[in-house]
């Protein structure tokens, strides 16, 4: 992806007739300059200190600016870069073409940020601002299809998350299907053994009323047998056998 860097171009005879006077009277451009072609050799550090420099003689100085996003860029200080772009973006006083290579650079920051939706943006300013420009529709049209793709992906990812949900209740379900049988029989079991405990007591406390009863009816028919015998002497036998 080619990241632009505006260079000032200088015929020789205006070199010749007017650069030592022209240096003179604005120093930021001599700066530049020499920003310019330290950024060619990739000393990016060197370029960087004579955009500064060139600023501190012009604070308005849209070149040096221009080339100060570029070496931010090529150090990879992206989030300064976009700052620096972002800052000229809003200079509405420059030329479409200037404005468009704003644009286009200020794309490219954030395409490397993966931040697609607004770099297809930027694209799509800088082909507004500059409709000749050829390497903006192509940064545009590869932007798009890697957007669509992600898109894509992302409902894909979607789609297999609420499968595995479904997937996931569905296997719930009939976990608890299958175990809800289970539950029952062990229920019927834990009655069946609170019966088996229950029976032997229910007998135990059965026989203990039944002797209590015998007892109580040998009491009663001892008494009666007395009665009888005080009434008609004869020894009558008590008790019955059950």
């Amino acid at each position: 992806m080619n990241y632009r860097a505006l260079t000032i171009i200088l015929t020789a005879v205006a070199s010749l007739v007017f650069g030592e006077v022209f240096s003179q009277q604005m120093p930021e451009r001599r700066l530049v300059r020499k920003g310019n072609r330290q950024y060619e050799r990739g000393d990016f550090d060197t370029s960087l200190d004579s955009y500064a420099r060139a600023l501190r003689e012009d604070p308005t100085c849209f070149e040096a600016k221009f080339n100060t996003a570029n070496g931010q860029f090529r150090k990879e200080l992206i989030d300064k870069s976009e700052q620096t772009l972002r800052k000229l973006a809003q200079d509405s006083t420059r030329t479409d073409i200037e404005r468009g290579e704003v644009a286009y650079n200020l794309g490219n920051t954030l395409f490397v940020q993966q931040r697609l939706e607004e770099a297809l943006n930027c694209y799509r300013d800088a082909m507004r601002l500059n409709p000749d420009d050829k390497e903006a529709k192509f940064n545009y049209a590869l932007t798009k299809e890697l957007l669509k793709q992600q898109q894509n992906q992302q409902q894909q990812q979607q789609q297999n998350q609420d499968q595995n949900q479904d997937q996931d209740q569905n296997q719930k379900q009939d976990q608890n299907q299958q175990e809800q049988p289970q539950d029952q029989e062990q229920n019927e079991d834990k009655q069946d053994q609170k019966e088996q405990e229950q029976q032997p007591q229910e007998q135990q406390i059965s026989e203990q009323e039944q002797q209590a009863m015998l007892e109580a009816i040998q009491a009663q028919e001892d008494k009666t047998q007395d009665k009888l015998k005080e009434k008609k002497g004869v020894l009558i036998r008590g008790g019955r056998n059950w």
